[in-house]
């Protein structure tokens, strides 16, 4: 890859999983306001809030592949964003318990030449949580910066039984589909 890359987030998991392409890279967090459009696919609307995160950092940095992402948990066809409070991370982990759901994270892939926009689907199964064990996790405050009140690489991970497809998409980043894009294609 000839292109230097640039990580359109502030995400600090994103920028760890970045770290494991072994590719050059800086960060510029994009401050964008996501905006869902509820006439598109969740997939599609999660692509497109990628799109929205890159664009701008791309305009200032034609010579670079911008990378943006953004990742959610969809349980029964509900998005479950990050829960603003401690009540509702409980709710949350409560609907999870017990269930599979999805994570989906969407990735753009921008440069002056190219752009490949894509998104990763992968299959997240929780074991039966007590109130307790729910209680305990959300009083870590952990679940209130996340997507669906969890993260997979932390504590949040104790409650997994099962995963099918990518870990990584679901700690936020899917970085063996962005390695593979990124040198395997015209960058």
């Amino acid at each position: 890859m000839k292109k230097k890359c640039v990580l359109a987030s502030q995400s600090p998991r994103r920028r760890e999983l970045m770290t494991y392409l072994g590719l050059s890279f800086s960060v510029v967090p994009s401050n964008v306001e996501e905006i869902l459009d509820g006439n598109l696919s969740i997939e599609s609307q999660i692509e497109s809030i990628a799109v929205q995160k890159a664009r701008p950092i791309l305009e200032s940095n034609q010579d670079r592949v911008v990378i943006g992402a953004d990742t959610v948990v969809v349980l029964d066809g509900e998005i479950l964003g990050k829960p603003k409070t401690a009540e509702k991370a409980v709710e949350m982990l409560r609907k999870l318990s017990g269930r599979t759901h999805e994570v989906i994270t969407g990735v753009a892939l921008l440069s002056s030449e190219n752009e490949v926009i894509f998104h990763n689907k992968t299959f997240v199964t929780f074991y039966e949580l007590s109130d307790e064990e729910i209680t305990r996790y959300v009083n870590t405050k952990d679940p209130l910066d996340k997507a669906g009140a969890y993260s997979i690489q932390g504590q949040g991970g104790l409650f997994v039984s099962k995963i099918d497809g990518d870990f990584y998409s679901v700690v936020g980043l899917p970085i063996s589909r962005i390695y593979h894009e990124l040198t395997h294609n015209n960058w």
